[in-house]
């Protein structure tokens, strides 16, 4: 299965190189300078700009240029962005035409270059605007500054000497920061140039070469890997579903006993009281398999627990109408006699009390893996299987039904719970009534021929006074036909005759 799916897979991925070819595509690459940038950088400012780049901003601006009625989220699956380093970004744009590929990738390469250098001078004239405002109001500081140093000093002796002294320093303080903020306005204002002159785009739009032969072996190899992995998911799963029979066919094949009867698993809009006049009819089918008046019988469970001792419990009813009869708990994962609640039923542990001579008792008990087998002789001499389908694999029904063949403890049937609904196979062993006990063949006694009276072969009367040969007598239909004797036919008689 994985090696065809394989095959399927590379022979679907040459067919998409071959008949759907990959679109035409266009690379670029800019060059972008940051005001910012340093050595240290790990690529932050050009995750930035790649980001930018794959806007709806930028893929408008270039959808007006192309004057293209394109949506913008639409024009921007076909183009994406890779910083290559710290400065180089790389542009690669699909399009239908190799003209057309070319042609978007120079618009949107236009279109952010001037969105980015657009950016960093209004970023560049914020930043000078500050700075001369800052210098304004500085100035205008200075100003009263100016005029109460003019009136001290135009006291003469009467000015105050440290009144000057402060009024000096001030002065000083303030001009020292008009002149700072004059050069960094400066500065600022000169910055811009050096970005727009150094963002261009450094290799022009060109069409990336396409080999078919290069695409064709891509795609096939990917069609090919992703068919055998898909082939090799596919054929896990189908051998552990097909080693857990669901059919009653294959599980009472696989167990050596035939399927008495079923219990299907109850929609959630069914009521309880339903779901249980079913389990309560499987019941009475499974008394009437076991109807050996006294002995006792075990109910096996194998995935369905509590079902099992709710079959066990309806058993247990059914037969306490009849005599006596108690259960024997051993079945783990279930409370027996919180099922049993008060009553005739009497529930016991293994090996508590003696059998009574017409007491009827039913163990209940598991054969999941872990199972201890010697203690199942002591459940019961014959069993009934509860499996559920699909629950075990084909080697665990195998070894329940050898453990069970080796303790001598005949199955009885199999009742099959929560059965596929499209199963329409029959679960009876028709060649196995040795082994499927669904009308206790090996009970039935052997009939024996009637005796045979000896017949006498050539049989005389007599008739006034001499014996006279009568016709035959057969004792019977089934008597051999007499044997008739001839006289030896010599060479004299031959010639006479």
């Amino acid at each position: 299965m994985w090696l065809a799916t394989a095959l399927l897979g590379l022979i679907a991925g040459g067919l998409v190189a071959m008949l759907l070819p990959s679109p035409p595509t266009a690379v670029a690459q800019i060059l972008v300078i940051h005001p910012d940038d340093s050595p240290t950088d790990s690529g932050t400012l050009m995750r930035t700009d790649v980001a930018v780049l794959q806007t709806t901003k930028t893929a408008g601006e270039a959808l007006k240029k192309l004057n293209s009625t394109q949506a913008p989220e639409e024009f921007l699956k076909d183009y994406e962005g890779l910083g290559l380093t710290n400065n180089v970004l790389q542009l690669t744009v699909k399009g239908k035409t190799k003209d057309e590929a070319l042609a978007r990738a120079q618009a949107i390469s236009d279109a952010f270059i001037a969105e980015y250098i657009g950016r960093n001078q209004a970023a560049a004239a914020a930043q000078q605007k500050a700075l001369l405002d800052q210098r304004n109001q500085a100035q205008n500081e200075l100003t009263p500054i100016e005029a109460s140093i003019v009136t001290e000093e135009a006291k003469g002796r009467n000015a105050n000497p440290a009144q000057l002294e402060r009024l000096y320093s001030r002065r000083a303080e303030l001009t020292s920061k008009i002149s700072d903020y004059d050069g960094r306005a400066q500065e600022a204002g000169i910055g811009t140039p050096k970005v727009a002159a150094g963002t261009q785009i450094v290799d022009a739009p060109r069409i990336l070469p396409h080999s078919l032969l290069k695409t064709l072996a891509t795609d096939a190899g990917i069609g090919f890997a992703l068919g055998l992995l898909a082939g090799l998911g596919l054929a896990a799963v189908t051998s552990v579903v097909k080693d857990r029979p669901v059919l009653r066919r294959e599980i009472s094949q696989h167990l050596g006993a035939s399927v008495i009867a079923q219990l299907p698993k109850p929609p959630r809009f069914l009521r309880r009281s339903r779901a249980a006049t079913r389990r309560q009819r499987v019941a009475a089918t499974l008394v009437r398999a076991a109807r050996q008046e006294g002995g006792s019988v075990s109910l096996l469970d194998l995935g369905a627990c509590r079902i099992t001792a709710a079959l066990a419990v309806d058993m247990a009813r059914e037969l306490a109408e009849k005599g006596p009869v108690s259960l024997v708990d051993d079945l783990p994962k279930a409370d027996l006699r919180e099922l049993a609640g008060e009553g005739p039923i009497q529930v016991l542990d293994r090996g508590d009390v003696p059998m009574a001579a017409r007491e009827r008792r039913i163990g209940v008990g598991s054969v999941e893996p872990g199972t201890a087998w010697t203690d199942l002789e002591f459940l019961g001499t014959e069993t009934i299987l509860v499996v559920r389908a699909g629950h075990a694999n084909t080697e665990w029904l195998h070894t329940v039904a050898r453990q069970l063949a080796d303790r001598r403890i005949p199955i009885i049937g199999v009742v099959v719970v929560d059965p596929d609904p499209r199963d329409h196979t029959d679960g009876t062993l028709w060649d196995g009534l040795h082994t499927a006990l669904r009308g206790r063949a090996g009970a039935v006694p052997e009939r024996t021929a009637p005796p045979v009276k000896p017949v006498e072969m050539f049989p005389r009367e007599k008739k006034n006074g001499r014996r006279h040969p009568t016709p035959y007598q057969r004792a019977d239909d089934n008597a051999d036909q007499p044997t008739k004797r001839f006289k030896p036919v010599s060479p004299d008689n031959a010639e006479a005759l």
